[in-house]
């Protein structure tokens, strides 16, 4: 199939011919193509950034697994008054389900999360009592609205089969037999906006600059150029045969350095890129860094230069850890107490920042500095360090 310049060139040929035979011309024969200039963006439903972004970006697939594998290797520790009885729930989510482990479970229910803005949870009771959790694809899930528009029935289709899931009545003494999980949306009752979601633009930037320059280099690292005949216009066959030969023996990165070989009348002009129009490197590091930036990932963990708010590494590990996993895993963790409540009874989830790594020299200075409070009793140095009280002790 002739491509649009083909069929643009054939007609520039076709004009340049002259009308009649006392028709004599010496005007060389052009024509103009103008383009509105719209940039053409990734569709913004969660499948289509999911294949551009997750799949198809570096950086993308980069944050997804930092921040859903950090959030999901986080311990969680049950506090609270609740906490003596809590371990059947801790077995529980150590253990969902026999297929996988508990952060292979909240792994895939962050990175629904970051990709989808919802992510669901199903349990499965066997004799009254909660014997599995599993996740569920967000893509086919449907939420169905009652009366006064809260949903009351989640139904899940997979290969043409739906399977509906009623909701409970709030205050009934049965667990819910989804937990449905979803970031802040300004517009949308129902459905979570993804962090890809408000980096696409930059996300389809990146993924722009990188076909460019694969571009540029299959092109042996320079632009095209013009051929210019100087004689009257080439015939049909003599324009096929050309643009054949060039895209035969010349083109791509194989043939780079190869001479041109040209007939008489046929002369080559080079285009030219000057060095800001090739210098597509800051370009993408720009949007990688706002890429970084909707996923909460400091940019200096993903590699990317540029980037001076943090001193140094650890410093970036600290804040990835305070400022994305630690709120994540703790909205996370605190959600799936409440859902799985009339099962378990209340208590409070929450991670264990004593066993983070990343933390251990703010922890190290808290202690130093509640141990030398010789104003605070011991009861109240475990509650300034986060430790529950010792039961009968009044420590």
């Amino acid at each position: 199939m002739a491509t649009l310049l083909d069929r643009l060139a054939r007609v520039a040929r076709h004009a340049a011919r002259p009308a009649g035979p006392d028709l004599v011309t010496k005007a060389a024969p052009a024509f103009a193509l103008y383009t509105d200039g719209r940039a053409s963006w990734t569709s913004r439903d969660p499948a289509a950034l999911a294949r551009a972004g997750y799949q198809g970006n570096p950086i993308v697939h980069r944050a997804v697994r930092l921040v859903a594998e950090g959030a999901a290797s986080l311990p969680l520790v049950a506090t609270g008054a609740g906490a003596a009885r809590a371990g059947d729930l801790l077995a529980l989510l150590a253990r969902p389900n026999p297929r996988e482990s508990g952060a292979r479970l909240l792994e895939t229910l962050y990175a629904d999360l970051l990709l989808s803005g919802t992510a669901y949870l199903e349990v499965v009771s066997l004799d009254g009592r909660v014997a599995a959790l599993q996740a569920l694809r967000p893509a086919r899930m449907r939420m169905v609205p009652g009366p006064d528009g809260w949903p009351v029935a989640y139904v899940y289709t997979v290969a043409g089969t739906s399977r509906r899931f009623d909701l409970p009545p709030p205050g009934a003494p049965e667990v819910a037999p989804i937990l449905a999980l979803t970031l802040f949306h300004p517009d949308d009752d129902y459905a979570g906006l993804a962090p890809i979601e408000a980096a696409a633009t930059a996300l389809d930037i990146h993924n722009a600059a990188s076909a460019w320059n694969k571009a540029l280099l299959d092109n042996a690292a320079r632009p095209s150029g013009a051929l210019v005949f100087a004689g009257a216009a080439l015939t049909e066959p003599q324009f096929d045969r050309l643009k054949a030969e060039l895209e035969a023996n010349y083109q791509g990165a194989a043939n780079a350095g190869r001479p041109l070989l040209l007939e008489g009348g046929l002369d080559w002009k080079p285009l030219a890129l000057s060095p800001k129009d090739m210098d597509f490197v800051e370009a993408k590091n720009a949007a990688a860094r706002e890429i970084a930036l909707a996923f909460g990932v400091p940019p200096l963990l993903l590699g990317l230069p540029g980037d001076n708010t943090h001193a140094n590494y650890a410093e970036a590990n600290r804040a990835l850890y305070r400022q994305t996993l630690i709120p994540l895993a703790a909205r996370t963790a605190q959600a799936l107490a409440g859902w799985l409540e009339p099962a378990f009874g209340p208590l409070d989830l929450e991670p264990d920042l004593d066993r983070i790594e990343a933390l251990s020299g703010e922890r190290e200075s808290l202690w130093r500095r509640v141990e030398a409070a010789g104003f605070l009793s011991a009861a109240e140095k475990r509650e300034a360090v986060g430790y529950p009280p010792v039961p009968g002790s009044g420590a």
